[in-house]
């Protein structure tokens, strides 16, 4: 059961063209938001859907797939775990940021796919 704590496991669309920054020490770590989405009937039998969007980060080797093959719009799923952080602004408001940091990712959407869409 140790396996299973603190996993997290999604397919959506990328929603922005992944972000890679390469690290004084030479890691490589992306960050880009992911969309999934839920349809259900409301009350009144009408079809709603509701848009989730993630914060997902990769490190290393997963950085550089999710750069070479993952673009706006493209279907991924990805497998990861949870992280919780925060950090000062210039202003000294302190903000929080819940990020899926990537263990695995999964390339739903071909080549060819959303090319010329």
């Amino acid at each position: 059961m140790s396996t299973i704590r603190n996993k997290v496991q999604l397919i959506g669309n990328v929603g922005n063209d992944p972000e890679m920054t390469v690290l004084e020490s030479g890691k490589k770590v992306i960050r880009f938001s992911l969309a999934t989405n839920e349809n259900y009937k409301n009350g009144k039998g009408e079809k709603v859907q509701n848009t989730d969007w993630h914060n997902i980060v990769a490190w290393g080797k997963t950085a550089e797939i999710i750069e070479t093959y993952a673009s706006k719009g493209k279907q991924i799923a990805i497998d990861g775990k949870l992280t919780s952080r925060s950090y000062e602004t210039k202003e000294g408001d302190k903000r929080y940021i819940t990020e899926v940091v990537v263990s695995e990712v999964l390339l739903l959407s071909s080549n060819t796919e959303n090319q010329g869409a």
